[in-house]
């Protein structure tokens, strides 16, 4: 599978990721947005910006790069990114499908993007994803399953993904909501053709929101590589809006607050990749600045008593503006 080249590498960045779903749009949900992207948010500055981000990335020894249908042109821009960099064959490539955008790059529009996981929209959206990206897709989820998702059920979009696993396509899954432990194990329990149908889990987890980590644990055990999205809460983990303790820590380091946020999780020995969701080169930066932070025992014992009652923590997700 494509993350055994990650697994290969010795860079200190080799377990961090890249997601562009903060600069495929021009709106979304992160905090502070109106200082990091500006005004001017067209088409062609948001894919400048994307360009100088995945220099500085794949510069920094950053190996996997995130990105989905939902995300305005996140794939369109990687594609353009990829076909201008040939040599960078080392890269690998994850999208997700499920999640429609609908925004008509707007900031300001009443719905930003629409959930179906439908076998009619897995076909649409996987031949929209094939023509932007073609081979050097690597890895295909399904975009933020809850447990009522139908995609835990749909025994012929089961026997369609499996195909395109037997074709050489990595299948995963993505998970959101105060329920994600209970997603992650259902999940765990599709099989096709007598073999596990997933390959890897992404899932919401920082120190705020920490519900997922036996599930999570359980995914790695079974075999499955665990990517970490959100590990900043959407910039609630960031300064300004960073909590006192953390604050605190990240003193006692000489580094951000989002160097020691992503550092707590990439202390996670079920953790694969841990993905950055920077806006600007030197957000990036300073995010990857978590392999050298060195958290002793109280310290992450400190974070640990940040974590907050999973449905408080999504329902306070849920009311983040989109700018």
């Amino acid at each position: 599978m494509p993350f055994a080249r990650l697994a290969h590498a010795t860079t200190p960045t080799c377990h961090i990721g890249l997601g562009l779903a903060a600069v495929g749009r021009p709106g979304y949900i992160n905090l502070g947005r109106e200082e990091d992207l500006g005004e001017n948010r067209s088409v062609e500055a948001l894919r400048a910006r994307t360009f100088e981000l995945l220099d500085a990335a794949y510069a920094q020894g950053v190996r996997y790069f995130d990105v989905a249908r939902s995300y305005g042109r996140s794939e369109e821009f990687l594609a353009d990114w990829l076909n201008a960099h040939p040599d960078a064959g080392d890269v690998v490539v994850g999208s997700k499908w499920g999640y429609a955008y609908t925004a008509g790059w707007s900031a300001q529009a009443e719905t930003h993007e629409v959930k179906d996981h439908s076998l009619a929209t897995y076909d649409r959206q996987r031949a929209e994803t094939d023509a932007l990206l073609g081979d050097r897709l690597d890895l295909y989820q399904i975009h933020s399953v809850t447990p009522d998702s139908p995609a835990l059920t749909d025994k012929d979009l089961h026997a369609r993904l499996a195909e395109a696993a037997a074709q050489g396509l990595t299948i995963g899954f993505s998970t959101s909501g105060p329920a994600q432990a209970d997603t992650i194990r259902a999940a765990l329990e599709i099989t096709a053709d007598g073999e596990r149908l997933f390959r890897t889990v992404q899932s919401t987890y920082n120190a705020l929101e920490t519900s997922a980590a036996p599930a999570l644990a359980e995914a790695h055990d079974a075999g499955l590589t665990v990517i970490v999205k959100e590990g900043m809460a959407n910039g609630r983990l960031a300064a300004p809006h960073a909590p006192e303790m953390l604050t605190a820590v990240a003193e006692e380091t000489s580094l951000g607050c989002d160097a020691v946020a992503l550092a707590w999780i990439l202390r996670q020995p079920w953790v694969g990749v841990v993905l950055s969701g920077a806006a600007t080169v030197p957000q990036l930066l300073s995010n990857l600045h978590a392999p050298a932070v060195d958290l002793d025992v109280d310290q992450l014992t400190r974070l640990a008593t940040l974590a907050e009652d999973p449905r408080a923590y999504w329902e306070r997700r849920g009311e983040l503006p989109w700018h």
